[in-house]
């Protein structure tokens, strides 16, 4: 067995990241000159969050969030019909063995961080955290067995 393969599971490696990074400034360098000609994205602002690349190096998701957002996906499909032309820019500014087929995608980890803000603000987590200490009589909610002990078990 090789010992410099990567164990599944352990996240992308170096080369794809800098791949893909290197890919998310050109694309987002092609969607500020406006170098693509479609109505749906004309005069509008789009920020690449994030290009994952396959590990073969031959498809590439790239994260977007037109500013506004995108409710209706309009900006994320015309940049997916566009793709072929991104694409061709793209060739010019990035040297690689194998160009990747582009894929747009609208990112929704603003939506999640969003999400998980309001639960954090929501009055029952406030009265949580604003709630006396119930353990502030020196009871403690934690047995008293070692943590060695626990985490043998």
């Amino acid at each position: 067995m090789n010992n410099s393969r990567k164990k599944a599971g352990s996240g992308p490696s170096l080369r794809l990241l800098r791949v893909g990074e290197n890919v998310r400034h050109a694309v987002a360098t092609i969607l500020t000159r406006g170098d693509i000609q479609d109505r749906d994205l004309a005069n509008v602002s789009i920020t690449v969050c994030e290009v994952r690349v396959s590990q073969d190096f031959r498809n590439a998701t790239i994260f977007v969030m037109p500013l506004g957002g995108d409710p209706d996906l309009l900006v994320t499909k015309a940049l997916n019909k566009n793709s072929s032309q991104i694409r061709s820019a793209l060739s010019k500014m990035v040297t690689m063995k194998f160009l990747p087929r582009l894929k747009f995608k609208l990112d929704e980890s603003f939506d999640e961080a969003s999400k998980i803000e309001k639960i954090l603000r929501s009055p029952q987590v406030q009265a949580d955290i604003n709630a006396p200490d119930r353990y502030a009589n020196g009871d403690s909610p934690v047995s008293d067995t070692p943590l060695d002990d626990m985490l043998d078990q």
